[in-house]
């Protein structure tokens, strides 16, 4: 079945839900008041959830029209379980937009997974103020036109700040309405979130039945609210690259910013640049925090597509990313794809990738270990070349779309038949909630 034909589907009625047992606590969801940074990357921009919360939390009883957006992939698979397509509806922001949260939606959006259909249900834009809220809202309404609960699973892509508030819940309003659901949480700093706002995450995670994390630390702090055998760490996955004549660049890509560790590059690459004067450095991305400078063989080229920054990175012999705060950060990924040398910080689930001598890691904030790793990887050719034979290994046989997607699909199989167990388990005789069969 096509995702045209799914979204023409009869709505089911929902069964009654009892508030209390939904383990939903209003007062968890307070707006979350954060500065935007204007980078995706920091997912912090503010929004006024209350509504949207508002309304998650007062659903009883729906029987409304199916969503009838446009479907973002048509795959025509047979699925493995049944001749009818499951549905993955996914929640968050995609499109040509700098961040690695909308490059790992792109990527699911682009691939025929084997038993599931993709939507996209675009929860935020870039914006603010009312045109925030009204993408929101749009949001708000197609989950409430969504029918098909038994083979509809919601994902929502989470970071901290007001990402975690406004996608969370329109997670919560997919859980009361009796869809399977998956919080797959991509935010760099999601363990401090985690500490500062218990409350909050603690409810928006025990909506998920399957929660997704990058990083040893992130599934650490997630299973402090929700049963370990709900949490499951699977890395980010990234497109192949092509083969293209490699240069003497070092290439950097991501917001100009403070926490992505560009003032250290500065102040090594200042060290570096006298003595290798063949070698170019390119820093791509906003800015953020850290203003440009003129700087000796290198250029700062401002935001570009994410098709051309995956050309630059085809052609360059290094990539650097001095990151003070990460979890796992697609460009890195995407550098390994690509037959780059990496040269990184060990923080969040950095050193996980690079580990057995995939890359070269460093501390962060220390510039004489930058200037060191940069300056072997440029001065040292059969060095740097097994550096990077030994990255497009790793991601081949770990980061690659083939690695990576089955376990993703299979987390959203799981998730529905935790959805059927948890309606089966509401609904069984003796049960004080059970109003009808569903």
């Amino acid at each position: 079945m096509s995702i045209n034909e799914a979204a023409d589907l009869q709505p089911v009625a929902i069964e009654p839900i009892d508030l209390e047992q939904a383990d939903l606590e209003q007062a968890a969801f307070e707006p979350v008041p954060i500065e935007s940074s204007g980078t995706e990357s920091s997912d912090a921009e503010s929004i006024d959830t209350e509504p949207i919360i508002r309304a998650a939390l007062t659903i009883n009883h729906l029987n409304v029209d199916p969503l009838n957006a446009a479907p973002v992939a048509a795959q025509r698979h047979v699925s493995r379980r049944t001749a009818e397509r499951f549905i993955a509806v996914h929640v968050g922001r995609s499109g040509e937009v700098a961040g690695g949260m909308s490059q790992v939606v792109n990527g699911y959006l682009a691939h025929s997974f084997v038993d599931f259909d993709l939507r996209m249900v675009p929860s935020r834009d870039g914006s603010g103020g009312l045109r925030a809220a009204g993408v929101a809202a749009s949001a708000f309404l197609k989950l409430l036109r969504l029918a098909n609960p038994k083979r509809t699973v919601v994902v929502a892509h989470l970071s901290q700040g007001g990402s975690f508030a406004r996608e969370g819940a329109l997670l919560a309003l997919a859980h009361v309405r009796g869809f399977a659901t998956v919080a797959q949480l991509h935010g760099s700093s999601f363990a401090d979130f985690a500490r500062t706002r218990p409350r909050l995450v603690g409810s928006v995670l025990r909506c998920a039945d399957v929660v997704l994390t990058l990083s040893a630390q992130s599934h650490t702090a997630a299973s402090e609210f929700v049963p370990g055998e709900r949490v499951v760490l699977v890395p980010n996955a990234v497109a192949d690259g092509i083969v293209r004549q490699i240069e003497n660049v070092v290439v950097f890509g991501g917001a100009v910013s403070k926490r992505k560790g560009v003032d250290i590059l500065v102040a090594a690459w200042k060290r570096l640049a006298p003595q290798h004067p063949l070698w170019k450095l390119v820093i791509a991305g906003p800015i953020a925090d850290q203003p440009t400078e003129p700087l000796a063989g290198a250029q700062f080229v401002g935001p570009l597509s994410h098709a051309a920054l995956m050309e630059m990175l085809e052609r360059s012999a290094i990539a650097v990313m001095p990151s003070r705060d990460e979890a796992m950060p697609m460009f890195i990924l995407e550098a390994m794809a690509r037959t780059n040398c990496v040269v990184a910080t060990s923080v969040g689930g950095v050193p996980a990738v690079l580990a057995g001598g995939v890359g070269v890691l460093v501390e962060p904030g220390d510039v004489d270990a930058l200037e060191a790793a940069l300056h072997r990887a440029m001065t040292d050719a059969p060095w740097r070349a097994k550096k990077a034979d030994l990255a497009r290994s790793a991601f081949e046989t770990t980061y690659s779309a083939a690695a990576v997607f089955p376990r993703i699909e299979r987390s959203w199989t799981t998730a529905l038949d935790r959805r059927s167990n948890r309606v089966a388990k509401k609904y069984r005789p003796g049960s004080r909630t059970r109003t009808q069969q569903p």
